[in-house]
This record gives structure tokens, C-alpha cells and sequence, in this order.
């Protein structure tokens, strides 16, 4: 589920974090960002059992229509494309999601209704909506584009529902992006004959990937002297206020990449770091970093101390 660039992210807030609170409990802090890491899978977890919610919603209103004792010709034989969509279904009739959802107490749409009442209620006044509903025919693409327009437009840009997670756990904040975006990826993956897992993918991609995360956290915090003096030695002419606390901690964390990571080639670190510059960061800072970061990596292996092993990885 998470990238190096996710994990890389959630290192950099935990350093942030740290250096906001002046913490020195390292291993509190490693702790903390293992757990947070962890809670972005919930906030996963969270996203699909608000499907299945929605799904349970629609499928009750047409019940209940049903049994009306003046109902409507309408309501006797309802229009069931939205509960009969196929991707959705794939996601409701998930065992294997249902129960991971259980097991990480996720399910808890039941207490919070009103929210999943304010999105129901926005699918059905939307374009998409009514338009998909009064089509007469479909097949698996068009209810797959179908549920990926209500995920875009209306669950991923819903401001109740960022408030919602923002008060329920605070780490998710930032998180909701990055899960959205992944959530968005996956539902466009989807081909139709996927197994229950593809709905049910791994935190991290493997085992190397997880002990990354604390390494680079671990390693950037013990050396954070040694590599605060790279940066001086390369701004010396820079008034340090104007040095954003952000820029800084991306800088160090790309030089502990640089020399302590060996396996990590130098312009897949400068790529990784840009990006995230650019999403996280001022206008001005990629210019910047990019600058300091290009000239302490040419001055890091004039000196032999790039020991990047593989082929390639310079």
C-alpha cells in the first residue's frame, strides 16, 4: 500500500514533529511513527466500510420504499443500479475485507450516521448520479467509472468527513491524501475477477520497507549535528531564519540517504526529495534544495564518501 515516498513523508513529519515538541525520546518517537503509520491503513480500512455503509443505506431507503402502503409504482420496482453496481457489490460482499475491517474496529459508521447521511444524500443530488441512474444500460467499465467519479468528486473532497477524521485522530490529517490517492489508484486497477485480497493489501510493500522507516527516522535524528553543519557549510551567505524548518529537515534526511543508505541510488534520493518539496513545501524550495543537495552529492563522492553498492546507483 505504502510507497518509499509515503513512508519518507511520514518520517519527515515524526522529525518535524519532534523538533516542534524539542522531544529527545527517540525511541518514543519511533514508537510513534510506527503507530501512526499504522493508523493510515485504518483510515484504509475506514474509507471501504463507508462504501459498504453507503451501499447498506441505499439498499434500506428501497426497502422502506417497498413497504409503503401507498407506494408508488416507482417505488414497487426501484431503480437498483446503484446497489447492484458492480464494483461497489465486489466491495460489499468482500469477507475477507469485511473482517479485517472487524478486527481493526473500523466499522463504526453505525454511531457516526449523520456523515454517511451527508454523503448519501450528495450522490443523490449529483450529476453523475442521475445521469448513471437513468441510463438504461451498463456493463462493469461504466460502474466502475460510475463509483470512481462519487469517490473523486464527492467522498474525497467532502469537508464533513475531513473534519470527521481530522477530530476521530489527528495523524490522519495529512494521512487522507495519500490513502485517498492510493484508494483512487486501486479502484482504477480494478478489472473485475480480482480475489478478496486485492481489496486487502499490505501496509508496506515488505519487511525492508517497514525497518526503513525507522532506520532513516534513526539515523537522521542521531546524525542531525553532523548534517546541519553540511547545510551551513553550503548557506553560509543565507540568513539561517530564511532557511525554512521543512527545508531543512528534507535536506538532512536526502544526506542521510546519501551516506547512510547504500542501496538507495543518489538520483533516485534527489527525485524522491524534490517531489516531495514540491508538494510540501514553499515555491522557492525546490530551487534551493535541489541546489544544496546537487552540490553536496558531487562533493560527497569527490571525497569517496558515497558507498553506493550495485550497478548503477550513482
Amino acid at each position: 500500500m505504502l510507497t518509499r515516498r509515503h513512508v519518507r513523508v511520514k518520517v519527515m513529519q515524526s522529525i518535524y514533529a519532534m523538533e516542534l515538541s524539542q522531544s529527545q525520546n527517540l525511541d518514543k518517537e519511533v514508537k510513534f511513527l510506527q503507530r501512526s503509520t499504522e493508523d493510515m491503513y485504518n483510515l484504509y480500512l475506514l474509507t471501504f466500510a463507508l462504501f459498504k455503509e453507503l451501499h447498506k443505506m441505499a439498499s434500506q431507503q428501497i426497502e422502506i420504499a417497498q413497504r409503503k402502503y401507498l407506494a408508488t409504482a416507482a417505488e414497487k420496482n426501484p431503480n437498483r443500479k446503484f446497489i447492484d453496481n458492480r464494483l461497489l457489490t465486489m466491495i460489499v460482499s468482500n469477507e475477507l475485507l469485511d473482517e479485517t475491517i472487524d478486527n481493526a474496529r473500523m466499522n463504526r459508521w453505525d454511531l457516526d450516521s449523520e456523515y454517511v447521511k451527508i454523503i448519501y444524500k450528495k450522490i443523490l443530488e449529483s450529476k453523475c448520479y442521475n445521469e448513471y441512474m437513468a441510463e438504461k444500460t451498463t456493463n462493469f467499465d461504466k460502474d466502475k467509472e460510475f463509483l470512481i467519479n462519487i469517490f473523486k468528486e464527492i467522498i474525497a473532497c467532502e469537508d464533513k468527513l475531513y473534519e470527521y477524521i481530522n477530530d476521530f485522530n489527528l495523524t490522519w490529517t495529512d494521512d487522507f491524501p495519500i490513502v485517498n490517492t492510493f484508494i483512487l489508484k486501486l479502484l482504477k486497477g480494478v478489472k473485475g475477477n480480482e480475489s478478496e485480497k486485492y481489496f486487502v493489501p499490505k501496509l508496506y510493500k515488505n519487511d525492508e520497507d517497514k525497518l526503513f522507516a525507522q532506520d532513516l527516522l534513526k539515523k537522521v535524528v542521531l546524525n542531525d549535528e553532523k548534517y546541519q553543519n553540511y547545510i551551513d557549510d553550503k548557506t553560509q551567505n543565507w540568513d539561517k531564519e530564511r532557511v525554512a524548518k521543512l527545508d531543512n529537515i528534507i535536506i538532512k534526511m536526502a544526506i542521510c540517504e546519501f551516506l547512510r543508505f547504500p542501496t538507495i541510488p543518489v538520483k533516485v534520493t534527489l527525485n524522491e526529495y524534490l517531489e516531495i518539496a514540491k508538494e510540501y513545501s514553499t515555491d522557492k524550495s525546490n530551487v534551493f534544495i535541489n541546489g544544496i543537495l546537487d552540490s553536496l552529492a558531487k562533493e560527497f563522492d569527490e571525497k569517496k564518501e558515497l558507498k553506493k553498492v550495485g550497478r548503477g546507483l550513482l
